[in-house]
């Protein structure tokens, strides 16, 4: 390698979601129209935008919310297949109040519905990495502690 030259560098998607729990302890999953499975609240960070900003940006997007976010839970380094690298964010939704449940709007089209599901069902509505991600994001909720994941399992 010359001075000139720079190493390979990663450069992964990321994005980011949002956990929102009910008072039983039940996670929020919405349903988008474009993917064959159900996933939590966010997207993909935009160009110049924090995974927190995106996270936010998403969730009024999708759910018509404005809510203040909690801390970082999980980052997951979960490569795709057909998508190459990824690094997912999951920040603490806290929980919505019925008023906030009731104002749930699907602003921008993407979402076609959400519902309350128990930690231990999630793994019947999204892929199985999607369920350990969760699983491990409510266990850095109870933990007070953030967790590094790779494919949803803690490292």
């Amino acid at each position: 390698m010359t001075a000139n030259e720079t190493p390979p560098m990663a450069t992964p998607r990321v994005a980011a979601g949002a956990l929102f729990l009910n008072d039983d302890g039940h996670v929020l999953l919405v349903r988008p129209s474009y993917k064959n499975h159900w996933d939590i609240p966010g997207g993909y960070v935009e160009p110049g935008e924090s995974p927190r900003a995106a996270c936010l940006r998403e969730v009024e997007e999708e759910l018509g919310l404005k809510v203040p976010l909690g801390p970082m839970l999980v980052v997951d380094w979960a490569p795709a297949e057909n998508e190459g690298d990824k690094l997912l964010f999951i920040f603490n939704g806290g929980t919505l109040s019925i008023a906030q449940e009731n104002t749930i709007r699907f602003a921008d089209g993407e979402v076609i519905e959400w519902r309350y599901v128990a930690t231990d069902d999630v793994e019947h509505y999204g892929p199985p990495r999607l369920a350990r991600r969760l699983r491990v994001a409510a266990k850095a909720l109870v933990d007070t502690k953030a967790i590094y994941a790779e494919h949803g399992t803690p490292q």
